[in-house]
């Protein structure tokens, strides 16, 4: 690794030389690492490749879980949920015992209660976490999918952000096949609640239960808004909405 001392500073590789630029300032080396067809072929990398295998697997099956959620955690997510979601699905597919190293798959992982209690209370916004933000008990249905809070009181049950006049609630009942790749989410009517209003019972029920079978997935979204002039207007880039499983069945 060489230090770069021109005027002019390079980005890229020109003749084997690769030249970037990292915390330490502008850099150069010379290319190297080992041939993408060695890695393929060549048996002294068989547990590269079956590492890598299971790390596709990991990843497929975070993005599966972000797609189905998506139309709910579009609004409410982090810039590394999608690192953390991996490494949560890695730990559950080192659960399928069915499988040989190189071949372990998540869906085969998921049946454990262990892989779901992982995945229980997940947050996909850690700016925002559920238990930092709802103070006040909920129940859900696992049959429909109904979330219930049986008296909400804004003021004194949740975390208001600054400038917020509203509150607006949804649940999301999702199915997830991860050894096929199906899924189908259905999402409750929102409900939206001024941040001054009284105490009162809240329902969640999603329009539908999903028809594909998998692993049920139970969520609750909570977005602050401002209300101006009858527009709804998201707060600071949406990091204070909530996103959260709440149950796995």
């Amino acid at each position: 690794m060489a230090q770069q001392k021109s005027i002019l500073k390079l980005k890229g590789t020109i003749g084997g030389i690769t030249f970037y630029k990292s915390k330490d300032g502008y850099l150069a080396r010379e290319k190297g690492g080992v041939d993408a067809s060695r890695i393929a072929n060549d048996p002294g990398f068989a547990r590269t490749r079956e590492n890598g295998a299971e790390f596709s697997n990991a990843a497929s099956a975070g993005k599966l879980l972000r797609d189905a959620v998506r139309v709910l955690g579009k609004d409410a997510s982090d810039g590394r949920v999608t690192a953390r979601l991996t490494q949560v699905m890695a730990q559950i597919k080192n659960m399928d015992e069915a499988n040989a190293r190189g071949e372990r798959h998540v869906g085969e992982g998921m049946a454990k209660d262990e892989a779901k209690a992982l995945l229980n209370g997940f947050n996909f916004n850690e700016n925002a976490v559920l238990g930092a933000v709802l103070y006040t008990p909920f129940s859900v249905d696992a049959a429909t999918g109904e979330i219930k809070i049986a008296a909400l009181n804004p003021q004194n049950d949740i975390s208001l952000p600054s400038g917020a006049s509203h509150v607006v609630l949804k649940s999301g009942f999702a199915s997830i096949n991860f050894l096929t790749g199906e899924s189908e989410m259905t999402v409750s009517a929102p409900v939206r609640i001024a941040t001054n209003a009284a105490e009162q019972a809240v329902s969640l029920k999603p329009a539908t239960v999903p028809a594909v079978e998998g692993t049920h997935f139970y969520l609750l979204s909570i977005d602050f808004v401002q209300s101006v002039n009858n527009a709804d207007y998201s707060l600071n880039n949406n990091s204070y909405n909530v996103l959260a499983i709440v149950g796995i069945e």
